[in-house]
């Protein structure tokens, strides 16, 4: 998880012989600044969209392209790295949604920026208990990285063969590799949404949007501007600084809502465009999406941070070298959502209710009867950690997509999905 620890940034004395040449001293160089620096100089400031974007997924420098940043040696921590139980909870939550689209014959499981592949592998554990579900599942992942790719191939296979693709990011080809898992599931690799077959699906985006670009504007006297980053070859800390665009940008014409009160905003057009494709699919093909993610319902303003080793990182300093990452804003979601027929959104709540709301506590009790004393130790550690309001369980929020469905008659079943409501267990 991004905020399983944060810290102080810790400002390193300087003995007084080194004060004077260090107090303009700036920050390190990476490839990818080289690239952005000749970038910048031939053709002006560029977006904080923009920037995340190369620092993040530039083919060759880009921050999730080419290593496992995931982990206790990464730079973050996610739920399904904690525990079990939330991936075989998220299974549960594919269940549940199948059977209220009538078990059709087929499901498909994707999952966007499926890490390493532990939620995925954890889910299709919990499917193999189902026998109604054999033969039903398929398994798509949505991942632009060859080195996250290979990672989650070894995890849920158990071998590793080339990639059709040189670089993912270049979209190239729509099917990257097909395989089969462990338990003969098979599974498809993809660059984007798009080229995902359609059909009946459960979308699932866990800690996705969050690494999403986004534009950040701010309010001035003479209205709405942009923040946009640029060279600093003055004295500031680091090689690029942020600016204010001198006049409005199309960005600023076009993505921000009449009657907006806060100074400061940022705005995830793709998140946008997302949702509504996965709205179409739903609508067309049946099926819901699960969203779970740090983030709020419109009130928050500058949340774009960095992560590196666990720790708080400077959004310009040494790009490429850490983790950027904004605050899903959900009411954004809703909004878009709401220019498509016969869509029903449910959420925000928190990750605690919904995981609560699933039965967590019945599957901790479920786990701890074959576990040693130490299995259950990490046990008791992971839920305490996906559910304590002051860790994970308050932080993290659940957001879902799914048709319009009235429940039949005289049928207890809420038309909400399942972790919306209270399941109850016998």
């Amino acid at each position: 998880m991004r905020l399983l620890r944060t810290f102080l940034r810790v400002q390193t004395a300087v003995n007084s012989g080194q004060f004077l040449r260090g107090l303009h001293q700036k920050s390190g160089e990476t490839d990818l600044l080289k690239h952005l620096r000749s970038r910048l100089k031939a053709a002006g400031p560029i977006t904080v969209a923009d920037y995340m974007r190369e620092v993040l997924t530039n083919p060759t420098a880009g921050y999730y392209m080419h290593k496992d940043v995931f982990g206790t040696l990464g730079d973050f921590i996610t739920s399904p790295e904690i525990s079990q139980m939330f991936g075989e909870l998220l299974g549960v939550w594919c269940v549940n949604e199948w059977m209220l689209g009538g078990s059709p014959r087929s499901m498909q499981v994707v999952e966007l920026g499926p890490g390493r592949g532990t939620l995925a592998q954890d889910m299709l554990r919990v499917f193999q208990q189902f026998p109604m579900m054999q033969d039903v599942v398929s398994l798509h992942l949505v991942e632009v990285s060859p080195k996250m790719a290979a990672m989650q191939e070894e995890r849920l296979t158990g071998v590793i063969k080339d990639d059709k693709r040189k670089n993912a990011a270049s979209g190239e080809d729509v099917v990257c590799k097909r395989r089969k898992t462990k338990s003969g599931v098979p599974i498809s690799w993809y660059s984007d949404i798009h080229d995902v077959p359609q059909g009946f699906s459960c979308y699932i985006a866990h800690e996705f949007l969050d690494a999403l670009p986004v534009h950040k504007f701010q309010r001035t006297p003479q209205g709405w501007r942009e923040v946009l980053v640029d060279v600093d070859d003055g004295e500031g800390p680091h090689h690029l600084r942020f600016v204010l665009s001198p006049s409005p940008t199309a960005a600023s014409k076009g993505f921000i809502k009449a009657g907006e009160k806060r100074d400061h905003l940022e705005v995830c057009p793709q998140a946008g465009v997302l949702v509504q494709h996965l709205a179409d699919r739903i609508v067309e093909q049946g099926g819901a999406a699960l969203l779970a993610d740090y983030g709020h319902d419109g009130s928050k303003t500058d949340t774009l941070r960095g992560f590196r080793n666990h720790q708080l990182h400077e959004v310009l300093q040494e790009p490429g070298s850490a983790d950027l990452t904004a605050d899903v804003d959900f009411s954004y979601l809703r909004h878009m959502c709401a220019y498509k027929d016969k869509v029903v959104t449910h959420g925000p709540i928190t990750q605690r209710e919904f995981l609560e709301n699933m039965g967590i506590e019945l599957r901790l009790q479920v786990l701890q009867r074959n576990a040693d004393v130490s299995q259950r130790k990490d046990l008791l550690s992971g839920y305490d950690m996906l559910t304590n309001p002051d860790k994970m369980g308050d932080r993290f929020k659940f957001f879902s997509i799914t048709r319009q469905r009235t429940p039949p008659k005289g049928s207890r079943t809420p038309s909400e999905p399942a972790g919306f409501y209270r399941l109850e267990f016998q």
